[in-house]
């Protein structure tokens, strides 16, 4: 009765590429976050002001990430009509 939508192994594929770029942008933040955040506050170094751990984590954290995204949206994931082709099918 249920008829398997040839979009969804492309839906499934383009999901699982989106939680590896959570898992990668979490690893990013908490391993520079704490990495470099755990030492004493008396050996941080700044970069525009900012503690190299919070930098690093954060705002290149951001900027890296949106750099990957966009180049993933661009090169890897697929634009798909969400309607069925035959109308109303259920």
């Amino acid at each position: 009765m249920f008829k398997k939508d040839w979009r969804y192994p492309i839906a499934h594929k383009e999901a699982w590429i989106g939680v590896g770029l959570a898992v990668f942008h979490f690893i990013w933040w908490y391993g520079f976050g704490y990495g470099f955040g755990s030492r004493p506050v008396e050996s941080y170094s700044y970069i525009l002001g900012f503690p190299d751990w919070f930098f690093y984590s954060c705002i290149l954290g951001f900027i890296v990430i949106v750099a990957i995204v966009i180049v993933v949206v661009k090169n890897f994931l697929q634009d798909l009509p969400l309607e069925s082709e035959k109308g109303d099918e259920r």
